[in-house]
């Protein structure tokens, strides 16, 4: 709706202030005659809406605005704003300037925006106000019009479709042109001629979307479908299949085919986009002879005036050939930093990314590109919240450098469609019901564990106050793992065919490995497994168990979440941009609402000396709380509507490499970020006090950062040995919630986490964080190769304990000792470490830091790889494989005995079959081979990994070194 207002005058006042009811206004501010054109829109959902709102002032400069308005229906409600001070009193909204977009000379516009709650309809305002000023009805808007077009094909596997759109608006402008595929957003493009490419699409069906967008946002849509076949015969390939170019530069780009052909290939190369690129030659030929070898193209990129980059797409074209596209990215050289070589790199490894096989059609990403890989997921073509939560985060960078915020925005809504629970994937989650105890213990052969309803379970401090705030019992939290393709066959609750599919898997105690996992789906029907399902494999019932659905949250992946989205909100604000991520940090805050699940004792026992299930008494309010990042929370209920059940826990086991006091400062410091409810912000601070504390205690006398603290020893409220060191009555524990490898043996934890301590530090100043870094860099940094042969710490080994923790008084840990055993050179981890100490060097200026981080990028960029960043890596755990369990070391795939049941591939489940048994599609995986050489008595097999994560943190490295110190 736009709303127009005739210009009006009034007469000038001489006078340099005018008191009005005894209050001194500066000159001008009565003879600013305002008069607008208001453009308001909304987004609606269920009962909720967000409202974008452009006020353009076509009177005299305004200094100092006063928008107002009234909600025609009386169930419209106010519910958080942005770039402006919102506030509703009755009917009435409000919106006054924010410091920084007060002014408004004539002509100029800002856009300010708002989250709403409506009951019934949701009918937009008809009258707006501008300084007490009307402004005028709205003219009728003629909507624009779209075309969408794309290759005729034949696509074979992997296919890069190029989109190309034709839109125009009769009465005004073309805005944007957003695509979709499969119903996701893909791209936003703001000029002519509209175009974008989707590249490496596997075999499969697409609808495809143009929709436009004029200058009072009405819209427009066109569609058309394809099919991508299985490759039938030699493909073009690009390498790389993205480029960035400097300004005056140039970059090869070499096009092979996957196999020889039987003669000649002539290719044509032809470039749509920006003009500035440009590629020679524009015909090639690929022989019998040539044709692995390759021909090598010159994309350049011109020289010019302007201070803005663009991209093109160089699409290659051969007679039989599915196209193959290269998305060339010019980077400017006339800004400061515009031709920084980090920046460049950071855009070169973000279109690897983008276009190497990372994404499902559905726009998932996957654990790793490979499918054969075994470490927390069993499968590469699974995903975790922590993947989504590193593209977010890689997103948020993206829109950093290029201030494009769309591929941020489309992160979160995939992230919400696929691995956020929709309410028809938790149909009773508002339905009430607390957890029934059940022991955890230490091995897989103790399982199933029996439930035991006396013994006594706290009260949920939070179930009322979210159904109250959100007006829904939904937990808006993610899942942990998805298989994304589909690969066990479990479906949506057995249906067999739905993909993305919710699984679990780790379900049975500290001492259960990947290995010896049992893969089952988390809307458990009873379709798949036993007679039921997978259920009395590790809890045990008094009678028969009821279908039912259940999801565990990895907190650390949410956290990082709203971290990423902290990040967005910062970078878009700094460029003008805040309404662009506006509606997408909401949700974040959103998602940390939710998280404080994780801040409290899994079955909400007091805290501190909680010994003996049945006597350590049961907690009420926050008597529950922890306040640390524990390493899940969890919440379940009935598959059939009409039992109407439900439950949710936290975990009693804090990990110190969970903890992210970053986010926890957002969400009590950031307007935006502060989460709804009313208790919200008081948990978060005392949380990131805490927290800040609980890294404290854990420091050992090196530097390096000790395990953890739990309030169930042993998961069972067991009593733990004599002496033990406590944190707020919880017991020290030097390998928190898994022993096979040991939880905190691995120096990534200490990487991830120390990074969110260096991003307080950076943004904040803060001293306890400051001390931590000045402890914890020299110890790291000390154990630290660079150079040709680089290495980093890979594997360490504790002694001793913390200080029992006095928070008025504490200790120094002089008992406490961390070994670096093991060095090596993942990536992945470098990244993060070169990450941290990046930020430290930032607001440190601590020149060792500086020249470590850089020297980490300089070996990084030196293991690049047409997909990535990767080194070799010797997988001698895969031994593994086909273990069967052995009662004398405990290890081994543990099944009971007289428990069968079939996987959705007919795979048997019984008693002495091994990881490899219940997954014999592995079998069938082309890198095989390997592995079962490696079993038959070969060598240990050896892989080039590009893990999602890793490769998105080698990305963000270079975009951090290369903001925070762009003089290299």
């Amino acid at each position: 709706m736009r709303l127009m207002a005739r210009r009006r005058r009034t007469a000038m006042v001489a006078a340099t202030a005018l008191a009005i009811g005894g209050v001194a206004l500066p000159a001008g501010a009565a003879q600013a005659a305002p008069a607008c054109d208001v453009t308001y829109v909304t987004s609606d959902w269920n009962n909720g809406f967000t409202a974008n709102v452009t006020i353009k002032n076509l009177g005299d400069a305004v200094n100092g605005w006063t928008l107002k308005f009234a909600f025609p229906n009386s169930g419209q409600k106010l519910v958080q704003g942005w770039s402006a001070r919102w506030s509703q009193s009755g009917s009435e909204v409000t919106a006054t300037n924010e410091s920084w977009n007060g002014s408004l000379p004539t002509g100029a516009s800002t856009t300010i925006g708002f989250n709403g709650a409506h009951t019934g309809s949701n009918p937009k305002p008809t009258a707006f106000t501008l300084n007490g000023v009307a402004c005028n009805g709205a003219p009728t808007n003629q909507p624009p019009t779209v075309s969408l077009g794309l290759p005729s094909g034949p696509f074979e596997a992997p296919a890069d479709v190029p989109l190309t759109a034709t839109a125009a608006d009769p009465d005004g402008t073309i805005a944007k042109v957003e695509f979709y595929r499969n119903g996701l957003l893909v791209n936003t493009d703001t000029t002519a001629p509209y175009g974008y490419t989707l590249e490496d699409l596997p075999a499969g069906s697409y609808t495809v979307q143009a929709k436009a967008y004029d200058n009072a946002n009405a819209t427009a849509v066109a569609e058309k479908s394809f099919t991508v076949n299985p490759a039938s015969g030699p493909v073009l390939v690009a390498t790389p299949s993205a480029v960035s170019v400097t300004e005056g530069g140039t970059a090869p780009v070499k096009f092979t085919l996957s196999a020889a052909p039987t003669a000649n290939v002539p290719v044509t190369l032809a470039v749509t986009g920006d003009s500035d690129v440009t590629v020679s030659p524009t015909t090639l030929t690929l022989t019998p002879s040539n044709w692995n070898t390759g021909v090598t193209a010159t994309v350049a990129a011109a020289e010019d005036a302007d201070t803005a980059g663009g991209t093109a797409t160089i699409t290659a074209s051969a007679t039989g050939f599915a196209p193959v596209a290269v998305t060339a990215t010019e980077v400017d050289n006339d800004t400061p930093g515009g031709d920084n070589a980090y920046l460049k790199k950071f855009l070169d490894q973000y279109g690897k990314i983008k276009n190497s096989g990372y994404f499902s059609p559905e726009g998932v990403p996957y654990h790793s590109v490979e499918t054969l890989i075994v470490e927390a997921p069993d499968h590469g073509h699974e995903t975790t919240s922590e993947a989504f939560s590193f593209w977010l985060w890689l997103e948020a960078q993206y829109g950093r450098v290029t201030q494009n915020w769309a591929p941020f925005n489309n992160a979160w809504t995939v992230m919400e469609k696929y691995i956020i629970p929709s309410h028809a994937d938790q149909p009773t989650a508002g339905a009430p019901g607390t957890p029934q105890y059940a022991a955890e213990h230490n091995l897989p052969s103790q399982y199933p564990s029996g439930l035991e309803p006396n013994v006594p379970v706290g009260q949920d401090p939070l179930r009322s106050e979210l159904q109250s705030t959100y007006g829904t019992g939904d937990i808006y939290g993610m899942h942990w793992l998805l298989d994304v393709d589909n690969t066990y066959g479990y479906g949506r609750c057995g249906d067999g065919t739905t993909r993305p599919a919710y699984i679990n898997t780790f379900q049975r105690g500290t001492q259960e490995s990947v290995w010896e996992t049992v893969p089952q789906p988390s809307c458990d029907t009873f379709k798949h497994g036993g007679q039921y399902g997978y259920l009395d494999l590790f809890v045990k019932e008094s009678s028969a168990p009821a279908k039912q659905w259940k999801y565990t949250n990895a907190p650390d992946a949410d956290a990082r979440a709203v971290q990423a989205a902290y990040w967005a909100l910062t970078w878009a604000k700094a460029q003008g941009r805040e309404a662009d991520v506006a509606a997408t940090v909401a949700k974040a805050a959103k998602m940390g609402d939710y998280l404080r699940y994780s801040l409290f004792d899994k079955y909400f026992k007091k805290i501190g000396n909680c010994v003996g299930a049945s006597t350590c008494p049961a907690g009420s309010g926050r008597d529950s709380a922890h306040y640390l990042l524990s390493w899940y929370y969890a919440w379940g209920g009935a598959y059939d509507t009409s039992q109407n059940w439900s439950w949710r826990i936290g975990s009693s086991h804090n990990h110190f490499g969970y903890q992210n006091p970053f986010a926890a400062w957002a969400m009590t410091n950031v307007d935006q970020l502060k989460p709804k409810s009313p208790t919200a912000v008081s948990d978060w601070q005392k949380s990131l006090d805490r927290q800040l504390e609980f890294y404290t205690w854990l420091q050992s006398a090196e530097g390096g950062i000790a395990g953890g603290a739990t309030n169930s020893w042993d998961g069972s409220y067991a009593q733990p040995p004599a002496g033990t060191a406590t944190f707020y009555g919880m017991y020290y524990d030097v390998d928190p919630v898994y022993n096979d490898p040991p939880s905190n043996q691995w120096f990534g934890m200490q990487a991830w986490s120390m990074q969110r301590i260096a991003e307080l530090y950076l943004q904040t100043g803060n001293a306890k964080a400051k001390a931590l870094l000045d402890k914890w860099v020299p110890w790291a940094i000390a154990n630290t190769t660079l150079g040709a042969n680089w290495s980093i710490p890979s594997d360490m080994k504790w002694t001793g304990q913390p200080a029992n923790w006095n928070p008025t008084s504490p200790q120094p840990n002089t008992n406490l000792h961390v070994e670096v055993t093991v060095k090596g050179q993942d990536v992945g981890v470098a990244a993060a470490y070169a990450r941290t100490l990046i930020a430290y060097a930032a607001k440190s200026g601590n020149a060792a830091a500086k020249s470590t981080a850089k020297g980490l990028l300089d070996a990084l960029s030196a293991a690049a790889d047409t997909k990535g960043v990767s080194m070799p890596e010797k997988r001698g755990d895969y031994k593994r494989f086909d273990d069967v369990y052995n009662a004398a070391d405990g290890q081994g795939l543990y099944i009971p005995s007289g428990w069968t049941g079939k996987m959705p591939n007919g795979d048997t489940i019984a008693a002495g079959k091994s990881f490899l048994d219940i997954r014999s599609f592995y079998k069938n995986d082309p890198d095989w081979p390997k592995v079962q050489a490696y079993l038959n008595g070969g060598a240990e097999p050896v892989f080039n990994y590009h893990r999602f994560w890793a490769q998105a943190d080698v990305a963000m490295a270079y975009a951090d070194y290369g903001t925070y110190f762009p003089a290299g």
